[in-house]
């Protein structure tokens, strides 16, 4: 028998509830990632048990062969907009029966060339998400408001997080 996305989302929920009840100190996670730099300009980062590849297109100096960096934010970005849109759908009883969403984002390679004093990340980044479901359209823009307040991504997005880099020599 399998579990409904929504049972079993809403036993996550609660038992996450439950656990940082007892004890808050469960609500600290850790992610972490390593990566090592091969070929011109590509990587292989690992990221727990999954290992992905990352290059930059030939203007980059990369031969193409795996999304870049700023292609893995924008999939970093959609898939932690659906995973949080499922569960503040399951949260506030707003029926979705189906999701997705697409990002494109505007860059100016001067900035990450140096070749001008221009930002070298995104200037802009544009998400759609398309929802399905019985439910008024109210009541999904509740649920985006809901999502737009908790989603972890996009708050790294939306606000400064401090990033302290040690270079340390081998």
């Amino acid at each position: 028998m399998t579990t409904a996305p929504s049972t079993h989302l809403r036993a996550v929920v609660d038992t996450n509830r439950e656990a940082i009840a007892d004890d808050p100190t469960r609500a600290h996670a850790v992610f972490r990632a390593e990566a090592h730099g091969h070929d011109a300009v590509a990587s292989t980062v690992a990221l727990g048990r999954f290992n992905v590849e990352v290059d930059e297109p030939p203007a980059l100096g990369g031969e193409n062969t795996a999304p870049n960096p700023v292609e893995y934010y924008l999939a970093s970005l959609l898939s932690c907009q659906v995973v949080t849109y499922r569960v503040w759908a399951e949260r506030l009883g707003i029926r979705v029966d189906d999701i997705s969403a697409r990002a494109e984002g505007d860059l100016d390679v001067r900035g990450f060339f140096g070749f001008d004093d221009v930002r070298p990340g995104f200037g802009e980044v544009r998400v759609a998400v398309t929802l399905s479901g019985p439910e008024p359209r109210e009541r999904y823009l509740e649920l985006q408001e809901a999502v737009d307040a908790h989603c972890p991504v996009l708050d790294l997005t939306r606000n400064p997080t401090p990033v302290r880099t040690v270079v340390e020599i081998a």
